[in-house]
Order: structure tokens, then sequence, then C-alpha cells
């Protein structure tokens, strides 16, 4: 389970994230929807322990995300804006590398081939991840936060520079791990949020300004498409 309470943040005079609070259970996807610079972003960074709160709390799987931040981060996988990766490592020896990280052994390792084969990386194994397409980086980068299995899933813009075919292999993997997992998306690809999410939340300006099912926000509109009403909530 994901929750937060008024979880704030301020940058100097800016306040990026106003007093955002939710709860995400498990069999959840739930679709973080909002314009840019509206907070998604920051409040999955939070979320994950890579920022600290300015006020309120954040807990994953029982565990404040401040407190316990060890605990929480076991729980979580988390694909960062980007995919940030270890240019120079090839593909294979990064994610041996994350392997260990996770303490993954034994049967545990067996993970390892297993993402490897659901991702489709066989093929680019040996090359460093620094020559690597924009849509391989981002494979790559997600692999690295399912390696261990974990709980929750954190995943900022997920399909990102992959093409058609590898976006609805991403989405039918999201669908597939959602039966036992609680899963965050930020998309800004509204077709997404109806194909894979049992819910959406749309942050404006750092503020939640709707939470309810895909299909009952764009009932709002009179054409029932979900882009008129995330146009109507954040202009």
């Amino acid at each position: 389970m994901i929750k937060t309470e008024a979880l704030t943040k301020h940058y100097g005079t800016l306040t990026a994230v106003d007093a955002v609070s939710f709860t995400v259970s498990p069999g959840e996807v739930l679709g973080f929807l909002g314009p840019n610079g509206a907070g998604k972003t920051t409040t999955m960074r939070m979320l994950a322990g890579f920022i600290n709160a300015s006020s309120g709390r954040a807990s994953i799987c029982g565990h404040d995300v401040d407190t316990d931040s060890l605990a929480a981060r076991a729980c979580l996988g988390y694909l960062p804006e980007g995919a940030p990766a270890y240019g120079e490592m090839k593909v294979r020896d990064f994610l041996n590398f994350i392997a260990d990280l996770r303490d993954l052994r034994g049967a545990a390792r067996t993970r390892v081939t297993a993402v490897i084969e659901r991702l489709q990386l066989q093929s680019v194994l040996s090359q460093s991840i620094e020559t690597l397409s924009k849509g391989f980086r981002r494979r790559v980068g997600l692999a690295q936060a399912i390696m261990h299995d974990p709980p929750v899933l954190i995943l900022d813009e997920p399909t990102d520079g992959l093409d058609p075919n590898q976006k609805h292999e991403v989405q039918t993997l999201i669908k597939e791990m959602s039966s036992d997992k609680t899963v965050i998306i930020s998309t800004h690809i509204l077709d997404e949020v109806d194909a894979i999410c049992t819910r959406a939340i749309i942050i404006a300006r750092g503020r939640i300004v709707a939470d309810d099912t895909p299909q009952r926000l764009a009932a709002r509109a009179p054409s029932g498409r979900l882009d008129d009403v995330f146009r109507s909530i954040t202009v």
C-alpha cells in the first residue's frame, strides 16, 4: 500500500506539491496525471525517498519513507524520469549489479534471466547503456525496477520512448503485475490511462483536482473523452 498525508514540498517561495493526500491499495493501478510542472514527478520522488518532504508524511507498505527509509525502499521498485543508469556499463553487468544491490541470491538470482526475457533485452546485453536507443534504455530502467519483484511500483512515464508494439508489451506487463502489486504510473498518454489504470488522479498547481476511475472522469465531459476532462480541469 501507498499512503500520503498532506505531503508538501516547497522550493523557496514556490510550493511544488501542496498538501497532497491519497491512498493506493494492492491491485490498483493509479494513473497520475497533470500538465508539466504540476507536481507529479516531485510527488513520486518524495514517495521513493529521493527527496525529502517539507511537511506531511508518506509510507510504503506501512513503512514511513523518512523514518524507516530502508524498509520502505526494499518494498519499492522505482523507474525515475529519464531512467538514469551508468552509461559506461554493459546491460548485462548493470542488471547483475542491480541484483547484487538487491541481494538476490540462489534461486532468487533467476529473476535476472526472467526479467531480461520478459523485457526482450537479450539482443543488447553486450552493449553499453550509453549506446542504446531511448526505448531500450527505458526497458533497462524498467528491468531494474522490477528485478526484486517488489510489492509496490512507482513508474514515471514507463512507456516514454517506446514504439507502439513495445508500449503495448509494457502496458500488458503492468496489467499482469498489478494483480498482486500496488502501482502508480505517471503518463501524458491518456489512452494509456484507459488501457491499464483502475483509477486516475489529476494534479494541477501542486494540488489534487480530481480522483476517480478513468471511466467516471471521462463521463464528466459531453464528449465522454478523458482528454477533454483533463484539459478542462488543468487549464
